[in-house]
């Protein structure tokens, strides 16, 4: 065992893309609950844009187009939720675990032929001397485009939330529909437009998944990622910067066990594994006092008669 060999800046600078693919779905998810609504299908688009950014990377040799394919097709598996949610008023919590069982069959089928494909690499943004900073610079100016982009997400999604009029309706519908309608804006479209930036972003986060943390196409990939988004948007009381705070806590535990692992800790490896998924669950329990931060309206249909 030899602890000496854990760098901790590189460490740190390492959590901070393990836990871009979770923020990215939680911070999506995060929009679709504050407008009244719960998808669980974020595990099955996670997937389906982990191949579609996979395959648009590999045959485009662009990852950019890459991530923007997954974008696309995290945003067209939500697209079939929106439907059957908010038209025909399919019960939301069933058509979510449909959507995640449909998204993980699709992805099995598309990605036959990527199987031991190695996709084009997307470098890391050349901050120049800013790199060259001590303590800081190696932390927090080495990373690619999309991490920067997951946290430009989520002070946006702040932003929106607390100081524009489109976060002022969103929130609306998300507490109390039918007030909204009574005030005369579009519950349904509202909705839907949040459902598919929610797919759109857990799109973007399997896609870094497969084309970044883990430069490859294997079946099933994500591996639960998707579930521990959902946990982290209800633990985190619907606030976005608690939500970054528990993407990184979940990244740090992950990139630590397997630094751990490298050390030769003599600890089973089974029990490392599961770590990150226990640790973050209890804390974030823990920390989950605001229970009443549940928007009014989530899970509920809407229907313009009521």
């Amino acid at each position: 065992m030899d602890l000496s060999a854990i760098n901790p800046l590189l460490l740190i600078a390492a959590l901070m893309s393990a836990a871009t693919p979770i923020l990215l779905a939680a911070t999506g998810e995060l929009v679709v609950e504050r407008a009244g609504v719960l998808n669980l299908g974020v595990e099955g688009m996670m997937i389906v844009g982990a191949i579609c950014g996979f395959a648009v990377a590999v045959e485009s040799g662009s990852p950019l187009l890459g991530f923007i394919g997954a974008a696309l097709g995290g945003a067209v598996l939500s697209l079939l939720f929106a439907f059957l949610t908010q038209v025909t008023l399919a019960n939301q919590v069933a058509s979510g675990l449909a959507l995640t069982l449909f998204g993980l069959g699709l992805s099995s089928l598309l990605g036959q032929g990527y199987v031991g494909v190695k996709p084009p690499r997307m470098g890391d943004i050349d901050f120049g001397p800013l790199a060259d900073i001590p303590v800081i610079g190696p932390i927090l100016f080495t990373h690619d485009l999309i991490l920067y982009i997951g946290l430009a997400l989520v002070a946006g999604v702040w932003a929106l939330l607390r100081y524009t009029r489109a976060g002022l309706i969103l929130r609306a519908v998300g507490e109390n529909h039918d007030a909204a309608h009574a005030l005369g804006y579009r519950v349904v479209r509202v909705r839907t437009l949040a459902i598919l930036f929610g797919g759109a972003c857990a799109g973007l986060g399997g896609a870094y998944i497969s084309l970044i943390r883990v430069p490859q196409w294997t079946e099933g990939m994500t591996a639960g990622v998707g579930w521990i988004a959902l946990a982290l948007v209800v633990f985190a009381s619907w606030k976005p910067w608690r939500v970054l705070l528990g993407a990184y806590l979940f990244g740090g535990i992950t990139q630590l066990q397997l630094n751990l692992q490298g050390a030769g800790v003599a600890i089973p490896v089974e029990y490392l594994a599961m770590s990150p998924y226990l640790i973050t669950i209890i804390v974030l329990v823990i920390l989950s006092a605001d229970k009443s931060a549940a928007p009014g309206s989530l899970g509920r249909s809407f229907h313009a008669s009521n």
